[in-house]
């Protein structure tokens, strides 16, 4: 009997000692965890915030090209403007870059479509 509880006495002792090693480790990976996720979340919102930024500057420059376009379609028209190569190339220049953009956009839209 006193032999049993030789052995006993250390070995519930070690059994404790590794529970409280054990629920240490369990509650570190907890806060980890929690950690990670708080991360992570406030990466997806400057991933958002970058991404709404990115469309309204996109949203602009559309803006912009379309008034470029319609302000040199209107001077054009107008019988006392003498608008040398450098409207009508500039114009050319312009719808080029916008069929560009909306090409570039068209595909980038299809591709990530397609890995979701």
């Amino acid at each position: 009997m006193e032999i049993l509880l030789a052995a006993g006495i250390p070995s519930a002792i070690t059994a404790f000692c590794f529970w409280i090693i054990e629920r240490k480790i369990q509650n570190r990976a907890e806060q980890d965890k929690a950690e990670r996720m708080k991360r992570q979340k406030e990466l997806d919102e400057k991933e958002k915030s970058r991404v709404d930024l990115q469309f309204a500057m996109l949203k602009a420059l559309d803006g912009s090209l379309a008034l470029s376009e319609a302000t040199a379609k209107a001077v054009q028209r107008i019988p006392d403007a003498k608008c040398n190569g450098d409207m009508h190339s500039a114009l050319e220049y312009e719808q080029r870059t916008k069929h560009d953009m909306e090409d570039f956009l068209s595909m980038k839209s299809i591709q990530s479509t397609l890995r979701k």
